[in-house]
């Protein structure tokens, strides 16, 4: 279920999330974003409006909002008000989910997609990691060692000279 009005982090992430992608899954975006040129700006502009629009219903100030995205007040206010293109189709789309007309069905398999791949990549990574530790646990066995003949050889060579 995707909060309309969010009260934590993880479902201000939801709503985001599925305001970016059931805006880009429109008709109308998708002939907008053939363009490559466009493409990175739109996506950015749309990323940035969801967001806002997203903390903005979780009670998010102005200020708040613009610090956490990155972006100036003015711009954020710009989004919020629907003065921006972006701005303006996503909070279409937040009323439009808000009225049960956005296939929410299809936006959530593709998040569970997104996070089975990036949990996914988390096990990779820690995989990667113990691999790492047993590297490092076996080196430092092996100058434990080295640190060990050595201290024999100094305890010997002390020896000899005090005799």
């Amino acid at each position: 279920m995707i909060p309309l009005v969010p009260t934590s982090k993880t479902e201000i992430d939801k709503l985001e999330h599925v305001l970016i992608l059931g805006t880009l899954f429109r008709p109308e975006i998708l002939e907008l974003i053939k363009d490559p040129v466009e493409k990175v700006t739109w996506v950015d502009s749309l990323a940035i409006a969801a967001g806002a629009l997203a903390r903005e219903k979780a009670g998010y100030t102005i200020r708040e909002i613009a610090d956490e995205l990155g972006r100036t007040e003015q711009t954020i206010r710009k989004h919020l008000k629907g003065e921006t293109k972006a701005g303006k189709l996503v909070r279409e789309t937040y009323e439009m989910l808000k009225r049960g007309e956005l296939n929410i069905e299809e936006v959530e398999k593709f998040l569970e997609a997104v996070v089975r791949k990036e949990e996914l990549e988390k096990l990779t990574d820690i995989k990667k990691l113990e691999e790492e530790i047993e590297k490092l646990k076996s080196e430092n066995e092996q100058l434990a060692a080295k640190l060990e003949k050595v201290k024999e050889k100094l305890k010997e060579v002390l020896s000899e000279l005090e005799k």
